[in-house]
């Protein structure tokens, strides 16, 4: 599956757009861990949910769910909100 990783986390990647492999969201988040040690922590908490400046669009729909299933010919944006003051 294409991913497309934003800016803040390019430097675990050093590149705009990966593929990872996985029947499911966490599967496939599992596999960038493998590849690219420590993304995974930026988006998941220690709970196991997605961290809450972290969107992730599977096939241009927001997915909540870890355990939804995807598949290989997909897309995954993920997307982190900025803040500051």
């Amino acid at each position: 599956m294409k991913v497309l990783i934003p800016s803040s986390l390019r430097s675990y990647t050093g590149q705009r757009e990966v593929t990872a492999r996985g029947a499911t969201l966490a599967a496939v988040l599992d596999d960038l861990e493998r590849h690219y040690p420590g993304i995974r922590f930026r988006m998941i908490d220690e709970q196991g949910g997605i961290r809450r400046h972290i969107r992730l669009f599977y096939r241009q729909a927001q997915v909540f769910d870890l355990t939804a299933p995807v598949s290989d010919d997909g897309e995954l944006l993920i997307v982190q909100a900025l803040s500051g003051g």
